[in-house]
């Protein structure tokens, strides 16, 4: 991190907590998933809770990093690509918050037939996600690993584009999932709300490839 900050000590550790946060929070959202597709409830709740503190501290170190930057930065031409990132990796962790409310206050009905596809359609978002914030560590340690990462990620994302397809396929194809249109489309919007981490872990790699070109030049 030292090429991009100079006796910035306090950013260094404020960055790298913000990530771990972010990497927490991914694997208790795909935890808390499968806690609600096998009726957990009660461990689903604390995972959510869990989640939110996690999102809150992410705001309040990105608000912090944010300010430190403009004061500590050692190449200003690269403030605008650190804040960038701060502003798209947010969303990550934003979405596994917002997914697992929006489970929490709708409370979809998933059929155990779809179960499999769910767990499928979580994993490969979440890889996605992880290897999103793999990338954003390479990026800020000036890694040669960061375009595997970022490979790794659209990867992923391609894959829950796939699981997504299937699942909405399988939900509108029959009637022997579902039988009502409400009900399939209501399923379809959380089949959506899953993939949309993948979603997000692209947009971040697309912003880090640029900035790794822009830094090469």
């Amino acid at each position: 991190m030292g090429l991009l900050f100079n006796q910035a000590s306090q950013i260094e550790g404020d960055v790298a907590s913000l990530l771990d946060n972010i990497s927490n929070a991914i694997m208790i959202f795909d935890a808390a998933i499968k806690n609600y597709l096998n009726n957990e409830n009660d461990i689903f709740i604390k995972r959510m809770e869990d989640v939110n503190i996690l999102e809150t501290a992410v705001d309040e170190l990105r608000r912090g990093i944010r300010h430190q930057l403009y004061s500590k930065m050692l190449l200003p031409e690269s403030r605008g690509d650190m804040l960038s990132l701060l502003e798209t990796i947010d969303n990550v962790i934003d979405t596994t918050e917002e997914v697992l409310v929006q489970f929490d206050i709708q409370r979809p009905k998933i059929p155990k037939e779809l179960n499999k596809d769910f767990i499928e359609l979580v994993d490969a978002s979440c890889k996605a996600a992880d290897f999103t914030v793999l990338a954003a560590r390479c990026y800020i340690n000036n890694s040669d690993l960061i375009n595997d990462h970022i490979n790794k990620t659209f990867f992923y994302e391609h894959e829950a584009d796939k699981v997504e397809n299937r699942i909405k396929r399988k939900l509108f194809g029959s009637d022997d999932f579902v039988t009502d249109l409400a009900g399939k489309a209501h399923l379809s919007k959380f089949v959506e709300l899953i993939a949309k981490l993948s979603d997000d872990g692209q947009d971040v790699c697309e912003r880090l490839s640029v900035a790794t070109i822009k830094r090469s030049i």
